[in-house]
């Protein structure tokens, strides 16, 4: 049977390679459109190669990745699923080392692509390729573009039924012009965008860019143009107002449609950035939240089932944005108010983590801190006791409610511990005392 499954998997990977369905960007009447075989199409993708079938479920089409490992099983699957895939070549940063000074490693990079694009141009389930992703992040050397238009101009001469993007981090002038300039073979801009959606349809035009553009990330506030606490901790919104910014920022992509080729939400999947929760449209068991419900409603349904609409987590009645601070080892309340729209009976999860110092940029793997044991007491009625660290410093308090239909609701409250004054600890050293000779003690 083993061996069957194996032929099996191997004829239809076959299969698939000989069936490329062309892809193109046209201008008809002043507007840009993607047409697939023969068809115009407009991307609702989701960023990652995760959950494939929940995003066929809630009307997504399309998938994207950011390099081409696993390229071959990530296609097949889409495929299978009527999806779609934008298949990345990692174009290696200048951030991370590369040098783009050194011929050779060029060179040898272009060469690398060029086995990759022979691999994979043919497979039906391809519909564009990603030339690179925020190589300007962080940069100096503008040769990168040189090099990007290199494997562009490949492409075009290896596979003529694909257009080529390129995505840069946010839309500045500068890159729109160096690209105009140095990378004629780019056909589709992609541009990864949060906070600045609303500025781009407007910008990009602006800054001289009058072809298609895609909106290749986009989602919730980023984690470097949120508000902060006073300790310099930066707030994340919570599930519910996650859901609202998709919502309304979709009018963005939708709205601009004689430029804007369609767009991919970020992330579908699940990642440590900042917080484990901050982007990821899932949590790390798999269970989706408020936001994909957004998604699916403006891709055209209504959800059988809604995740749980969490509204605000509070510590001793006070927000995130009051900056909380709390003494160490006493004890502190939490409240929540959340709802579930379709009654569903809801399970409580509650953690506290100290705030993460592994901090990247452009998405770069980062560990995540480790919980604290002990801290979480009691939760009843929508309160919760628990202990504060008595370690000083800055933490979250993490909360996860999950129906029982594969869905949660999430937030994070960030407060600072203070140690305890010398007064506090005589205090507590009487309590203790109290509670050894069975004293109950007083509050």
């Amino acid at each position: 049977m083993r061996i069957l499954a194996i032929i099996s998997l191997f004829l239809f990977a076959m299969q698939a390679q000989a069936q490329v369905i062309p892809v193109s960007v046209e201008q008809r009447d002043g507007k840009w459109t993607l047409i697939r075989d023969g068809q115009p199409y407009f991307i609702n993708g989701g960023g990652g190669q995760t959950y494939m079938d929940k995003l066929v479920d809630i009307g997504g089409n399309s998938i994207r990745t950011w390099g081409t490992e696993n390229a071959q099983e990530i296609l097949d699957e889409a495929h299978s699923k009527g999806l779609t895939v934008m298949l990345g070549l990692w174009v290696q940063h200048e951030r991370h080392g590369f040098n783009y000074d050194d011929t050779i490693a060029i060179r040898k990079q272009l060469e690398g692509f060029r086995k990759e694009v022979m691999r994979y141009k043919d497979h039906p389930a391809l519909l564009l390729w990603g030339v690179g992703n925020e190589v300007d992040l962080n940069y100096s050397n503008t040769k990168v573009w040189d090099a990007v238009q290199d494997i562009a101009k490949m492409i075009h001469e290896l596979d003529p039924n694909h257009p080529t993007s390129a995505v840069t981090a946010g839309l500045d002038k500068n890159e729109v012009e160096l690209i105009l300039e140095k990378a004629p073979d780019i056909d589709i801009y992609g541009v990864n965008t949060y906070g600045d959606i609303g500025n781009v349809h407007k910008n990009i035009r602006s800054f001289g860019w009058n072809g298609p553009y895609m909106i290749t990330e986009w989602g919730v506030n980023g984690h470097w143009e949120c508000p902060k606490t006073d300790f310099g901790v930066p707030i994340e919104q919570n599930s519910h107002q996650k859901a609202v910014s998709f919502f309304e920022r979709y009018a963005f992509i939708s709205d601009d449609s004689d430029y804007c080729i369609g767009s991919f939400a970020f992330l579908w999947g699940f990642k440590q950035e900042t917080t484990s929760t901050w982007y990821g449209l899932f949590t790390s068991n798999g269970s989706s939240g408020e936001a994909v419900d957004a998604l699916q409603r403006r891709w055209g349904s209504e959800p059988s089932n809604r995740a749980p609409q969490l509204f605000s987590l509070k510590i001793n009645n006070k927000a995130p944005a009051e900056s909380v601070y709390l003494t160490a080892s006493m004890m502190s309340e939490a409240t929540v108010d959340v709802t579930d729209p379709d009654g569903d009976k809801l399970k409580y999860s509650w953690s506290i983590v100290p705030e993460s110092t592994d901090i990247k940029s452009g998405g770069d793997a980062e560990s995540a801190p480790d919980a604290i044991s002990g801290s979480i007491k009691k939760f009843k009625d929508g309160k919760l006791e628990f202990r504060v660290p008595k370690i000083e410093g800055p933490y979250r308090l993490f909360l996860f409610v999950y129906d029982e239909k594969g869905h949660a609701g999430t937030a994070n409250f960030p407060f600072y511990v203070l140690p305890r004054s010398k007064d506090e600890e005589q205090a507590r050293g009487i309590e203790f005392k109290k509670r050894e000779l069975d004293i109950p003690p007083q509050y």
